[in-house]
């Protein structure tokens, strides 16, 4: 049986069941999701640790220095600057020396460092050092803020390793909360429009949220396995909700179709299940793939997102095929009730494709045209992708108003030694100790005579206990944010080894670490992968449309389209946030580049989603083409019929992208811009223009072989049919 037979008997015979047993289907699949939300609250999520993503030189030597015992304790600062004009060095000395004493009674508090005035005299920091595995800084914030209190001419704020941590998870939590709760009813008005009544608007939303939900459940002890990544949730309410509406959206679609056409409920299932049904499993395995191609970058991030991303679209997919068939099996004609008078008037005026056969006539009559002004249009759009700019997010991308980033901005102008910073990390036999520390000396020399470097830390140089590891630290007088950091690592690798021949030649490792190194090391690592992963997602693409459709042809032009809707999503990124076009309207300043991770991640979401659109469409178009149709008329029935539910489903997922587009982080304004307008013009100019163009110039070699429809044979009464 070849597997387009399989695909399309696996959603006929699922349908056939869960009709006939639609009780025994819908609580198997409440049971499911009940057992799969209790495994969340049984099972503790095992989200990843700062180990889970070293990559490169600075991976290698982090973990050196964590095998050592040399990894530092988390610190906290307190700044403490004049509120107006010049600032009072007794009352700031005497203020610092009060909370210095109150925190060392702390007991997660290690140390307190005599507070050190800043080389311009505006401000001073008291250093506070916690005890390892501290999470929790809330006893020393109410020391800061209650000095604060007393001391009302000096502004004095507190930022370090947690209090960040903590000020930014606070941020994404509000902003993901917030999106999540637009998105539910954004979703259920446009379904509304889509239905014309509250049972059919909200079933595709019920699957989806299900869906969602049993997923979030399995990957609890799923983390065991696949460390969490702490924005996997959100990212499976993302996609869940897209695929999940989508898939439910097409299916319901098709058997209101067919019961319109006088076929009984059963039957009419039957049918959505063997010509919707079929393009969910297409569409399902496809997103899936290109899913996959994460797993190809490797890393935490990634790893999670792939096994988050699958997992949810393959409880969409099942849902879609078992649940869905058997809600539909025992509502029957309910699901279009109570109507919305308006709405249902509206649809049934409006019939199908009203508006895109207004937008196809012209495409069909003169495709070469067509295609011609459409390609130009996308490439136009994509061709800034090639100058687009990858770095890891820092300061510079976090929101402004964060008052522990705020703080950290001003700590780091005031005092160098704040800056960024860089780990020189050398293993060696103990007996070369001094060797290594004499050659460690010449390095910083060396570093600091380059300008890249400054010479401002008091122990620059750690030894291990046993004496294999020494570490040597070096500062630069910029933060992380700043272009140079980059360079300055480039510049302490080429020094490295000049500096360390020797004891390099005797067998030791040397290696440049740091927070800066680290994000030096996974955007050149995103870099090298990028073109790997890109290459790969389109040629599984390519073999599972080719063996799903039996047409080369089809596969080919299937690859090209996905590969312009990427070229599109990353032209944007690189227009909008790297050169900083509509900064005022969207509320962001420009970083300069696009955040690392982002367009490994909208590739393969982009892709996948955009696979919806195309198998339902090819799908209706191959059902007209077997039917008889000549393969010009096919195109444009096929898209025709298709039209309204392909513009639904994208407009559910453009409004719920966009929502992210309104966050104040950074990352997620970028994933939200970047997705909800590449899939508008994927739904629009792509889906509309150029597929339908590409169609109409192939003809009939798009198809190969005419054969006869699988299963039950669907009698079509539309007069075009007897144009044949």
């Amino acid at each position: 049986m070849s597997l387009s037979h399989t695909l399309s008997a696996v959603p006929l015979r699922a349908a056939r069941w869960s009709a006939t047993h639609p009780w025994r289907a819908i609580s198997a699949w409440l049971a499911f999701v009940l057992v799969a939300v209790g495994m969340a609250i049984a099972i503790p999520t095992q989200e990843t640790t700062d180990a889970d993503y070293a990559v490169g030189d600075s991976g290698k030597a982090s973990a050196l220095v964590r095998d050592a015992g040399l990894d530092g304790l988390p610190t906290e600062d307190v700044l403490i600057t004049a509120r107006d004009g010049a600032i009072d060095r007794g009352a700031a000395t005497a203020a610092a020396a009060s909370l210095a004493q109150q925190m060392r009674a702390l007991p997660k508090v290690k140390s307190v460092a005599d507070p050190a005035w800043s080389p311009s005299g505006k401000a001073l920091l008291v250093d506070i050092e916690l005890v390892r595995g501290t999470d929790d800084v809330d006893a020393l914030q109410k020391i800061t803020d209650a000095t604060a209190k007393a001391n009302p001419d000096l502004s004095i704020r507190q930022a370090g390793d947690v209090s960040i941590d903590d000020g930014i998870g606070d941020r994404v939590a509000d902003d993901l909360a917030s999106a999540e709760g637009i998105s539910l009813p954004i979703t259920l008005i446009l379904m509304l429009l889509a239905f014309g009544a509250l049972i059919a608007a909200g079933i595709p939303v019920l699957i989806a949220a299900s869906s969602v939900a049993a997923t979030i459940g399995i990957t609890a002890p799923l983390s065991h396995l696949v460390h969490a990544e702490p924005t996997v949730s959100s990212m499976i309410v993302l996609i869940g909700m897209a695929v999940g509406v989508d898939y439910s959206l097409f299916y319901l679609k098709r058997e209101r179709e067919e019961r319109a056409a006088g076929h009984s409920t059963v039957d009419a299932v039957e049918i959505a299940a063997q010509t919707s049904g079929h393009s969910i499993i297409v569409s399902g395995l496809a997103v899936i793939a290109a899913m996959t191609g994460l797993y190809v970058v490797g890393g935490a991030t990634f790893n999670s997102l792939a096994t988050g991303s699958i997992l949810v679209v393959a409880i969409a997919v099942l849902g879609s095929i078992t649940v869905l068939p058997a809600l539909l099996a025992k509502l029957g004609r309910w699901v279009d009730r109570p109507r919305v008078p308006l709405l249902w008037r509206l649809n049934k005026r409006m019939g199908r494709g009203s508006i895109s056969r207004r937008i196809l006539g012209p495409v069909v009559r003169r495709p070469l045209v067509a295609l011609l002004v459409g390609g130009a249009a996308v490439v136009a759009v994509a061709v800034p992708s090639f100058g687009m700019k990858v770095h890891e997010g820092n300061l510079k991308t976090l929101p402004a108003d964060i008052p522990q980033v705020q703080t950290l901005r001003t700590m780091t102008a005031e005092f160098p030694s704040q800056g960024a910073k860089a780990e020189v990390v050398v293993k060696a036999d103990a007996a070369d100790r001094a060797a290594v520390a004499s050659a460690l000396e010449g390095l910083k020399d060396d570093a600091v005579r380059s300008g890249a470097f400054v010479d401002e830390v008091t122990d620059p140089l750690q030894v291990s206990r046993d004496g294999t590891v020494s570490v040597l630290h070096l500062v630069m007088p910029y933060d992380e944010s700043d272009s140079r950091a980059d360079k300055a690592i480039e510049t302490l690798r080429d020094l490295t080894p000049k500096s360390l021949k020797e004891i390099d030649a005797a067998g030791a490792e040397s290696y440049v670490g740091g927070g800066v190194a680290e994000s030096y090391d996974s955007a050149d690592h995103l870099r090298t992968y990028l073109p790997i992963v890109v290459g790969f997602v389109l040629l599984l693409t390519l073999l599972m449309m080719g063996l799903a459709f039996r047409s080369g042809v089809i596969a080919v032009l299937s690859a090209v389209l996905n590969l312009v809707s990427v070229g599109v999503a990353f032209g944007l990124l690189t227009l909008v946030f790297q050169h900083g076009w509509f900064e005022g309207l969207l509320d962001f300043d420009s970083p300069g580049f696009v955040i690392d991770w982002l367009p490994m991640f909208i590739l393969v979401v982009l892709v996948g989603l955009s696979m919806d659109y195309q198998v339902f469409v090819l799908s209706r178009i191959r059902e007209h083409v077997r039917a008889g149709l000549p393969a010009r008329l096919a195109v444009e029935r096929g898209v025709t019929d298709t039209a309204g539910v392909v513009t639904s489903a994208a407009a559910v997922m453009v409004s719920v992208f966009a929502i992210f587009a309104t966050l104040s982080m950074l990352e997620m304004k970028m994933m939200g811009v970047g997705l909800a307008v590449a899939i508008l013009i994927d739904a629009t100019l792509i889906r509309l223009v150029l597929m339908p163009a590409a169609l109409v110039l192939i003809g009939e070699r798009a198809w190969g072989r005419r054969r006869p429809v699988i299963g039950e044979q669907v009698t079509e009464s539309d007069p075009a049919y007897q144009l044949v």
